[in-house]
Formats: C-alpha cells, structure tokens, sequence
C-alpha cells in the first residue's frame, strides 16, 4: 500500500500528522484476466495478449474531498501516453506486445484544500506494469481421430500472444469442412457430424500477433485413423 501523500494546499490551522490520517489516500492495482479465463491481482502481469485488465484507484479516506482520475498508459522508452482515460476505475484489454506502464494521476478537492497524486509522486513510485510476450503460432501437418485420446483433434501445436485468427478445413476438392476462429479451437474429423476418410486435408490460417506479425498459414493435413501412438519403455 502506498502511503506516501503529497499536499498541494493544506489548512495552516490543522496539524499536519492529524491531516495525514485523514486525508484521501490511492493504492492502485488491477485485476488481470488471461486468455484462458485465470485471474489474478496485482501491481504487475507479463504473459500473453490478449489480456483484459480491471484497474482499480482503491481510494481510502476520501471522506468530502472530490477526486478527479486520470489513468496514464504509455510504452516503455515512450514519454507521452497512448491512452488516457477519466474515471475512478477502468478496464482495458491489452493486444500489443512490449512492456506497459500505467500510472493514476489523482487529485483530490475540499475547498482550497488539493490532496495531489502526481508527477512528483510517480518520479518516487513504480508504475504498474503489464508486459506482453511475442506471438507465436505454429499448426501440426497431422492427427489422429481414433479415440485413443492421443492427438485426438486438429489444433494449434503451439499459440502465444495471438489476438486474430481464422483457421479453415477444406478436402482435396477444395469443399470447406470446418473452420474456427479461437486459436485454442480444434477440428475433431468430422463434416456434417460423421467421420471423415483417412487422408490429406488442407488448412488455411489467417492470424494476428499482439507484435503486429501477420500469419498465413497454409498446409497439408494428414488425419491417420488408423494410427495409435505408443510409448516405448526400456528396463
């Protein structure tokens, strides 16, 4: 919790250890929600896009004084915002890769009394920051629908920091099959709900990384029912 208070205009008449104790004070965090659906709270997040975040002012003591909020987004190496909104608490959802910052520039009236929570209180405090990691995509050229629950569906082998994507299933003749548009999406065989031959099929990828890189993927797919993976162990 941040207890540090800068006092712009004070009453001369009040002590100033009795004016600390009551006056408003901030302790901003947010709460951050992944692509997966898995929340956590804090002051600082590094992980994949997209990513919603709720920040939260946490005013205490605000008693009669007014607040008025600025929440400050600005890239790190970049001194001017590139997002500024007005409110108490705010929501944002993060799609570009890189290391954000977010400081809540607060000032708080009662007459001609300013609580200020600035400039001079951010050059003494860290920001909160939420770091967001290069995309990555790569689609297998093969799985197997046989039941064993081993490599079951067709899906992305491997997805990080993805904020667009469409994939779609077509057969040698070009006939749309399926297509989806969650990176964690997963085709599992079928067309009009029943099994599909053993063959090569093909997909077509189009995707957004939170760094901006366009992905167009286009590849064979082998579906192998008769397949089943094993493992081998050795004494």
């Amino acid at each position: 919790m941040r207890k540090k208070i800068y006092i712009a205009i004070l009453a001369m008449c009040m002590p100033l250890m009795a004016l600390a104790d009551n006056v408003p004070t901030i302790a901003p965090e947010a709460e951050f929600t992944d692509y997966k659906g898995e929340t956590t709270i804090g002051t600082e997040y590094k992980g994949n896009a997209p990513l919603k975040a709720f920040f939260k002012a946490n005013v205490s003591n605000q008693g009669n004084y007014t607040g008025y909020y600025e929440w400050r987004f600005t890239m790190e190496g970049q001194e001017e915002p590139y997002l500024i909104r007005y409110e108490e608490d705010t929501e944002v959802t993060f799609t570009k890769a890189g290391t954000h910052h977010i400081e809540l520039y607060a000032l708080f009236t009662l007459g001609t009394d300013t609580i200020s929570y600035q400039q001079e209180y951010w050059s003494e405090e860290q920001p909160l920051k939420v770091t967001i990691s290069e995309s990555k995509l790569v689609m297998p050229n093969a799985f197997s629908p046989n039941g064993d629950t081993k490599n079951d569906t067709y899906k992305a082998k491997e997805y990080q920091s993805i904020v667009e994507f469409h994939a779609t299933i077509f057969n040698r003749w070009g006939q749309k099959l399926y297509e989806w548009d969650d990176p964690a999406g997963e085709w599992d065989g079928k067309f009009n709900g029943k099994d599909v031959k053993q063959g090569v099929y093909f997909v077509l990828v189009r995707a957004k990384g939170a760094d901006g890189i366009q992905y167009n993927i286009r590849k064979d797919v082998n579906l192998l029912r008769g397949y089943t993976e094993t493992t081998n162990t050795h004494e």
